[in-house]
């Protein structure tokens, strides 16, 4: 009577195994942001085997993931749970090199103006080869 008392019909569980849509976004998401599941979860400060149920199985998201993910991919929480529009979902997931440039927005004035000029110097040497 009392060995499944800790569980409730609430908790995520295994499912039939199939990927969910849930899942498959979630995953298309972490790709297209080119993060593995381990960058995920080192972000997420949690273990690389829930980012892998996450993405294989779980029916739904705990909310405060959910919003740390849409932050980490660059996306709403809409295209995450596949209830936008079409025209929204075009843009898809920030880029790595996008996601450097916004970091590099929050540095102070000084390291911001580094960074450019060392770019500048890239980029003027590339298009003299």
């Amino acid at each position: 009577m009392f060995e499944n008392w800790f569980y409730n019909s609430n908790m995520p569980r295994r499912s039939d195994n199939k990927p969910n849509e849930l899942g498959i976004r979630l995953a298309s998401f972490r790709k297209a942001a080119g993060l593995t599941q381990a960058e995920v979860a080192e972000a997420l400060k949690i273990p690389q085997t829930t980012v892998s149920f996450y993405e294989r199985e779980a029916p739904y998201l705990p909310s405060h993931i959910l919003i740390e993910l849409t932050q980490l991919f660059g996306i709403s929480v809409e295209a995450l749970l596949g209830i936008e529009d079409e025209e929204q979902r075009k843009r898809g997931p920030k880029t790595k090199l996008e996601r450097q440039f916004d970091a590099i927005k929050q540095m102070p004035p000084s390291k911001q103006q580094f960074i450019s000029k060392l770019l500048g110097e890239i980029l003027v040497a590339n298009v003299n080869q």
